[in-house]
């Protein structure tokens, strides 16, 4: 079995920390975890490696936010997984800092890059891990909050949230989206 996971974020040294890319950072943590290193390929940098029998490919989008669906698109079709082996890891600012759930599927919730993805491959039916990053932000100021950098406590505080999301996209590989997110959600 094949699974496709999406990180998503913006490439650039400017955007390296910032909140929009948790996406990238767990995905960053995660190829470190199984010795994998990623390289840039069509649409995205991309790693991956095997766990528990499966083959778990790992991109990060280098099509920048908005067009995500793009490369989301293209390695589902490259790789012929099938959607429901697809997941999306997506910074939410309506969940608390480090808060994560996982979703079977569910709107865009005016996320640019879960827009993008559901206009190219067809709707809301695919899974997402949602990384709660907070809403400490003026309201009208939402755009400057997710394009800044965490803070240093902040980045410290990460790192707990970050392994866990990571351990929820193995499991998801290997048990399933029902089962990991009655053992991961609360």
């Amino acid at each position: 079995m094949k699974y496709l996971i999406a990180g998503l974020g913006n490439i650039g040294a400017e955007y390296e920390l910032t909140r929009h890319n948790i996406g990238f950072l767990v995905l960053d943590y995660l190829a470190k975890e199984k010795d994998a290193s990623f390289k840039v390929e069509r649409h995205a940098m991309k790693s991956e490696f095997a766990h528990k029998g499966r083959k778990i490919h790992l991109i990060k989008p280098t099509t920048y936010m908005n067009l995500s669906g793009k490369a989301v698109q293209y390695w589902l079709q490259e790789l012929k997984i099938p959607k429901e082996n697809l997941l999306v890891v997506v910074d939410d600012f309506a969940l608390p800092f480090g808060k994560l759930r996982m979703r079977a599927k569910g709107s865009s919730a005016g996320h640019n890059g879960l827009k993008s993805i559901e206009d190219l491959t067809g709707g809301q039916n695919y899974p997402r891990l949602k990384f709660g990053i907070g809403d400490n932000f003026h309201k009208g100021h939402q755009v400057d909050y997710v394009l800044s950098n965490f803070s240093k406590e902040e980045f410290r505080e990460l790192e707990f949230p970050i392994q866990k999301a990571s351990e929820m996209i193995l499991s998801f590989c290997s048990i399933g989206i029902v089962r990991t997110m009655n053992e991961f959600n609360d």
